[in-house]
């Protein structure tokens, strides 16, 4: 199946950029980062950033964007049955240089998860290279990644807290 990802969750001043890889299942169905129920990133945000994480998506994205943080994915588009990353065929990158020239305070980046950095290592190499640029792979926030923890992922996402 044919997919496309979402649009940059960003705004003016924002420092650091967390990227997934390709929107599941369940957050294709919803148009909305990261809303399969089981997935810990809402819950690692709300309580890195205080907000709840069931506040409307709207003022979620906008409590992270408050807090310097913007979301996309590393990923336009791909051929992907079902929710695993193991499964993308066909990947299209999205046009991260570019979002960082939009964004010129954007100084690190956090890779939700292998894959998510896998790519990004494949198609932007040269930012890799950039002394002025900290990137990190992070625990994937995942209920896929159930060899960590929600304990476990807090501590490593605590990095982009400490990031802005």
């Amino acid at each position: 199946m044919s997919l496309r990802s979402f649009p940059p969750a960003a705004a003016e001043g924002v420092r650091v950029l967390v990227l997934g890889s390709m929107p599941g299942v369940e957050s294709l169905r919803q148009q909305q980062y990261y809303a399969h129920p089981r997935n810990a990133f809402w819950p690692i945000m709300g309580t890195l950033f205080g907000f709840s994480p069931a506040l409307p998506y709207k003022k979620r994205l906008a409590e992270l964007n408050r807090a310097r943080v913007a979301l996309w994915d590393s990923l336009a588009g791909c051929e992907r049955s079902g929710s695993l990353d193991s499964n993308i065929r066909e990947p299209v990158p999205n046009d991260i240089p570019g979002l960082l020239e939009q964004y010129p305070d954007i100084h690190a980046i956090f890779c939700n998860g292998t894959a998510s950095y896998q790519f990004l290592k494949k198609y932007h190499g040269a930012l890799f290279r950039r002394s002025d640029l900290e990137i990190r792979q992070l625990p994937s926030t995942s209920p896929a990644a159930a060899m960590y923890s929600f304990e476990q992922k807090l501590k490593c996402w605590a990095a982009v807290k400490k990031a802005v």
